[in-house]
């Protein structure tokens, strides 16, 4: 996630999964469904039946992170290599390049892992899809807490809030693999993943490409000062938006659908 691409790319795919679970859990609370997938039909005949009954999420995670890691490789000058070997030296080299690799690939396991369980299996398990979504988060955390090693101001503090969103994250996924149909931990769990993804999108454009077309300065206060209050900024903006979706959503399940 270096650079203004490996910042609004993750950013972005990490905001309309989060739509999606924000979509499911209104549905869910309108129609008194279940929070997850409703249960699959028979196959119907038909040439193009079985391509409208599988379901997409699994191949998007799999698109997205292959994508991520296409342009994580491209940005690399040179030969991508993990340990140097000068003079008898052994250096652990694009340290954060392998990082970003290794998140990149607990979410391409997780739609493995949905792919499996909704399309191939006779019955699905949500408790793989789950554990794999957990996984993911758990190896985002510390390697989050990692990359704030060496990074100070305004970037340090716009890491410490998206580890922060991370960390309630983390929290909510675990309990809802005691819990997993209930709308409270998957509304928490819908805003967490648009309040990353859009927060990622955010860092993008304030470290990289800044709207005002200033650089934001890492020793001046206020600037740093100003990250905290834009993060809360996000967090309300989240919040109308996941109303927006349900009042959306009670319109169209109620009146039009």
């Amino acid at each position: 996630m270096g650079g203004f691409e490996g910042h609004l790319f993750p950013g972005l795919s990490l905001f309309f999964y989060g739509l999606y679970h924000a979509r499911l859990v209104s549905r869910a609370l309108i129609c008194n469904t279940p929070v997850q997938y409703p249960p699959r039909s028979p196959w119907s005949k038909g040439r193009w039946a079985r391509l409208q009954q599988i379901y997409y999420v699994g191949l998007m995670k799999i698109l997205s992170a292959c994508i991520l890691v296409a342009q994580e490789v491209h940005s690399v000058h040179g030969k991508l290599v993990l340990i140097s070997k000068i003079y008898h030296q052994r250096n652990f080299l694009y340290r954060k390049q392998w990082q970003h690799l290794t998140i990149y690939t607990t979410y391409f396991l997780s739609g493995c892992a949905d792919i499996i369980s909704q399309n191939l299996l006779p019955q699905r398990c949500s408790a793989m899809e789950q554990g794999a979504q957990v996984l993911g988060i758990f190896v985002f955390l510390p390697l989050m807490l990692s990359h704030m090693q060496d990074v100070e101001g305004v970037e340090l503090q716009a890491h410490v809030l998206l580890t922060q969103a991370s960390f309630f994250l983390m929290l909510v996924v675990t309990a809802e693999l005691w819990a997993p149909n209930m709308p409270q931990i998957w509304m928490m769990k819908a805003f967490f993943y648009m309040m990353l993804g859009s927060w990622l999108i955010q860092i993008a454009f304030m470290l990289y490409k800044p709207i005002s077309g200033y650089k934001w300065m890492d020793d001046d206060k206020n600037d740093i000062m100003f990250v905290t209050t834009s993060f809360c900024w996000h967090v309300i903006l989240t919040a109308i938006l996941m109303l927006w979706i349900h009042g959306f959503s009670f319109v169209w399940y109620r009146y039009i659908r």
